[in-house]
């Protein structure tokens, strides 16, 4: 099931500082990042294997999740919000601000056969 992560976050007069260091359950073998997106819906699939963990690093997106038991939608508008989403969460992202910047860890390597496309029903 997805759930937001809240990371730890050092904040003094100097700026911010955030750590994901220890709150992740996996080992990351893959990062991407999502930017320059329009009004365009992206993702629309889940995964056979992978979780990933997704940080919105600048601006705001939503992410809606759908784990075939329930149907939820988080919005991530903090550098210090983590969606985790585990590989039966079929998601999908929108309402991008034009400076969103959508960083994901994954656990997994790319692998096509490792995607699912279809919505449950």
């Amino acid at each position: 099931m997805a759930h937001i992560l809240d990371l730890k976050t050092f904040t003094d007069k100097r700026g911010n500082l955030t750590v994901v260091e220890k709150v992740l359950a996996f080992d990351i073998k893959r990062v991407f990042y999502i930017y320059g997106v329009d009004d365009s819906v992206r993702g629309g699939h889940r995964h056979v294997k992978t979780i990933q963990a997704a940080v919105c690093l600048q601006g705001s997106c939503i992410i809606t999740n759908n784990d075939n038991k329930k149907q939820e939608e988080f919005v991530l508008d903090s550098p210090s919000k983590c969606l985790i989403l585990e590989p039966q969460d079929w998601h999908q992202m929108k309402s991008f601000t034009k400076d969103t910047i959508l960083m994901v860890f994954a656990s997994e390597f790319y692998e096509e056969s490792d995607y699912i496309f279809e919505p449950y029903t």
